[in-house]
């Protein structure tokens, strides 16, 4: 058993915590950026259209993926408004959803076919898993995103630091860690079929699938404290959602690329 004691907020200005949380995920934004700008400058992606690509894909992706997160968690916020505009707690489907409209509305007003992003779409999915996995440990150490309770679980994590958001002294499955672990493996995968799959833009829609795909078991580990439809839980019915969306045009993508392939080979 696991007990985690760490304190949360890393410093203080003035009345404002700066937590660890948020020194985390601004390093894995970094790590993200980084990784796009390499994969797509390889490809030959114009650097400054980039520049100011992503931060309108950041604007976006800040803004959903923090909508999400109090939607979710509705019940907290309903009784806590202030809080609203903190930076406690992030949605990452929102983040993603975001990152996507925010780079289509700078895509309409430079006039350029939302369709040629395809490639900065593969660069994203090579970034994002490993991303993401650095994220959830921002999310280990805040407490936030835990995991529901697990007495008598040998690897239980329990939390002890009163700035934690987890209940504290009590056993819980280490959710946090789970997502840390399925994302790597994402990333793994990816990493492994970037330049292989074709037609560009089908390694993104790999990464959905996968990243869905985990992400909807393993929430079934991670404490909700509202359910919607089924009772499942809201980024559970985004997973599916994103799965019935996503596989079926990955596998169409790649038919009709082969089969085009065949056609030309005639």
């Amino acid at each position: 058993m696991l007990v985690l004691g760490v304190n949360p907020v890393a410093f203080s200005i003035g009345s404002h915590d700066v937590r660890w949380y948020g020194i985390i995920v601004a390093i894995a934004v970094i790590i993200l950026l980084a990784i796009i700008f390499r994969e797509a400058g390889k490809q030959g992606f114009p650097l400054d259209f980039l520049n100011s690509l992503f931060l309108w894909g950041i604007g976006g992706g800040f803004i959903c993926a923090r909508l999400v997160h109090v939607i979710d968690h509705w019940s907290y916020y309903v009784s806590h408004p202030g809080s609203i505009l903190g930076l406690e707690g992030m949605g990452l489907y929102g983040a993603i959803a975001g990152a996507i409209l925010g780079a289509w509305v700078y895509t309409r007003i430079k006039k350029v076919p939302f369709s040629k992003l395809v490639v900065v779409a593969d660069a994203l999915a090579v970034g994002a898993p490993l991303a993401q996995a650095i994220g959830r440990l921002g999310c280990t150490i805040n407490g936030c995103c835990y995991g529901t309770l697990a007495p008598g679980l040998s690897w239980a994590v329990v939390y002890t630091h009163p700035n934690s958001f987890a209940p504290l002294g009590v056993p819980l499955h280490p959710a946090q860690i789970y997502f840390v672990l399925w994302n790597l493996v994402v990333f793994a995968i990816v990493w492994h079929m970037r330049g292989r799959l074709k037609p560009r833009g089908s390694l993104f829609f790999l990464y959905l699938c996968l990243y869905a795909a985990g992400d909807f078991a393993l929430r079934f580990f991670r404490y909700a404290d509202t359910s919607y439809a089924l009772g499942l839980q809201q980024a559970q019915i985004i997973s599916l959602i994103i799965l019935a969306v996503a596989l079926p045009v990955l596998i169409i993508r790649m038919k009709k690329f082969r089969q085009a392939c065949i056609t030309e080979g005639e």
